[in-house]
């Protein structure tokens, strides 16, 4: 985590400043004030009611006393007051429940609408910089964690306005006290002021220590979560490495134990100091006013309306120093929520054209990428023409750049330098959601989601959630169909064990979890249900799968992608055997192209992966098998 006040630097320059504490409170006002007026201005005039009644039950308590104790008076003057106190001592009990239900009512409110602003903003970030950024990583997970079910503009609202009711409750027990006397009200605001310094100085003292604490903490989660999960359960158990993850754990917890007993030790010696503080001043006051009370200088309505401003002036400032640590810390943590609907445009700035079906083809012009000034070139300066209806295959070593020439023609990323041309125009021109509803995808790092099978396939084109016969079409051609089918509730299968309430949490139909070539035929169908998109981009879509089903595959996808651009990427060479055009990527340049046949004969690097590859599977390649094919 970074400290406020500095700037992440990582990456794509991402990273944003802290805002300032009265820009983060007027955010948090506005936030609410949108959320909800109505409710915000009943909580607001509730708190200092509240705040106000400890005063008012005060002077009415000092004209009951003076009235009883006065023989001269007559009962009939008491019942002003003593109805006085009876509405005070209703706002006092009756009111804090209603202010409880008003802050609820708030923090439903304002986290709904907080929530749905955060995430818009997020997916108005159109690239993936910022989500390959791990400093943004870090402040959109502090973000997300604001707008939890007690948001962080609500509690630094309610530390604005619980200042504000302390102060005003200060203000009128210190003008009580200087009814009576003066230099005892001098004296009690003297002995507060260091109170508040103090209280001010352990808050930031627990700032600083939280941000000590945060990456220590973010390991002990780490460590925490691998003890828990079954992705990383196997290893844990084959390896016996629990012992050392869980010795790690505790390490970073008791870290982070010590940081939180330190600051805890100075609160104590500082809360006992000024308790001491407060108990010798309340004791003094008490006798200067049974002193002055005998001296006929106090009424006994006086004696007791000044204990209670002594007493009530010292919770007003140890209250209001409470109030201006917690909005301090809550406007901390909103700040992250503010730098992220707030965030530095993305890399990859909008357009706004809208793109025309593909005529003519896709030209990278001198295209170069790196991630950074600070990262090495990726792509060094690609020229490459394809032509509409044509597939193509991208073939390379790890690291040659094929991944991100596909970023690139997805527009997650721009080139550094160079254009990629649509049809002879600039996809940086185009409208990012616009340009992207031309291309289909199957990725390699395909998402598992945890919601039916039909609808982990409609994701794909959420226009055929209600359509089932297309659904099912590219469920039957990606070879899911019939394993969708046999499922307890069919295509409606929740394909998770994620979510469940506990009364049917035994029930095994409740959810399931497919295999992994499961959900890769999954992902694939997902992808086909845009198989009529002007570019089909295929990352590996047959890795895992064994060799009957990749031919079943990449069968299925020749015959669905004719007739437009495909860009197909696969480490067994076998697949891209049958590519209009084969493109050989190597240190960030296009090393060789052509067709199969073509670069077997010219002997080059594709010659030299293919044989490579190839002898695998034995000394006679005629007639060897690779990944489900035949060689030639």
């Amino acid at each position: 985590m970074t400290r406020p006040g500095t700037r992440l630097r990582r990456g794509h320059g991402v990273g944003l400043r802290t805002p300032s504490w009265a820009l983060g409170g007027l955010a948090a006002w506005s936030l609410a004030i949108a959320a909800a007026p109505g409710v915000l201005a009943l909580h607001v005039a509730a708190t200092l009611a509240v705040g106000l009644a400890p005063v008012f039950i005060a002077w009415q308590l000092k004209l009951v006393i003076d009235g009883i104790a006065d023989a001269a008076s007559r009962t009939g003057v008491l019942i002003g007051p003593v109805l006085g106190l009876a509405v005070g001592g209703l706002v006092v009990s009756v009111v804090p429940q209603v202010i409880r239900f008003l802050r609820g009512e708030m923090d439903r409110r304002v986290g709904l609408l907080a929530q749905d602003r955060l995430f818009t903003a997020v997916e108005r970030l159109p690239g993936l910089a910022p989500f390959e950024d791990p400093g943004f990583l870090d402040r959109l997970r502090l973000a997300v964690q604001s707008t939890s079910t007690s948001p962080y503009p609500n509690q630094a609202l309610d530390g604005m306005v619980g200042t504000v009711q302390s102060t005003v409750v200060a203000l009128g027990f210190l003008g009580t006290m200087l009814t009576l006397s003066p230099p005892m009200a001098a004296l009690v605001l003297a002995a507060g002021l260091p109170a508040l310094g103090a209280q001010l100085a352990l808050s930031r003292a627990n700032a600083r220590m939280q941000g000590r604490i945060g990456p220590v903490e973010r390991r002990e989660f780490f460590y925490a979560s691998l003890l828990s999960t079954v992705e990383a359960a196997k290893e844990i158990r084959l390896f016996g490495i629990g012992p050392f993850l869980r010795t790690r754990m505790l390490d970073h917890r008791n870290r982070a134990n010590h940081a939180k007993q330190a600051v805890a030790k100075r609160e104590v010696m500082t809360q006992l100091a000024l308790s001491s503080l407060s108990a010798v001043l309340a004791g003094g006051g008490l006798v200067w006013a049974v002193l002055a009370a005998g001296a006929g200088e106090l009424t006994p309505g006086a004696v007791a309306v000044f204990v209670a401003a002594v007493s009530g002036t010292q919770n007003a400032l140890v209250t209001l120093t409470i109030d201006v640590a917690r909005t301090h810390h809550s406007l901390l943590m909103f700040g992250h929520y503010r730098e992220v609907t707030t965030a530095a445009p993305d890399p990859v700035r909008p357009g706004s054209l809208l793109p025309a079906p593909l005529r003519t083809g896709i030209e990278l012009r001198d295209v170069w990428f790196r991630y950074s000034e600070r990262h090495p070139w990726i792509l060094r300066g690609v020229d490459l023409f394809i032509p509409a209806a044509t597939s193509v295959s991208l073939v390379g070593l790890n690291g040659a750049g094929k991944s991100t020439l596909v970023k690139l023609l997805c527009r997650f990323y721009d080139p550094t330098r160079g254009r990629i041309l649509w049809d002879g125009i600039d996809i940086r021109l185009f409208d990012v959601s616009a340009y992207r509803d031309r291309i289909g995808a199957v990725f390699q790092d395909y998402m598992h989601y945890d919601m039916t099978a039909e609808e982990n396939i409609a994701l794909g084109d959420l226009r055929a959630l209600d359509d089932h016969p297309r659904l099912a079409d590219a469920a039957r051609r990606a070879g899911i169909h019939e394993a969708l089918s046999a499922l307890p509730h069919g295509y409606g299968t929740l394909l998770s064990r994620t979510y469940f309430s506990e009364a049917d949490k035994d029930d095994p139909d409740t959810g399931l979890v497919l295999s992994e070539g499961q959900w890769q035929r999954l992902s694939l169908a997902r992808g086909l249900l845009r198989d009529d998109r002007d570019v089909m981009i295929l990352d590996e879509p047959s890795a895992g799968l064994d060799a009957q089903a990749e031919d079943e595959i990449h069968s299925s996808l020749r015959s669905c992608r004719a007739g437009r651009i495909s860009v197909l990427i696969s480490h067994r060479l076998n697949a891209v055997r049958h590519a209009d055009m084969i493109v050989v990527l190597g240190d960030g340049r296009i090393a060789e192209s052509g067709r199969h046949a073509e670069l077997l004969s010219a002997d080059g690097e594709y010659a030299r992966l293919f044989r490579l590859q190839s002898a695998g599977y034995g000394p006679d390649n005629e007639g060897a098998t690779l990944g489900g094919g035949v060689l030639p």
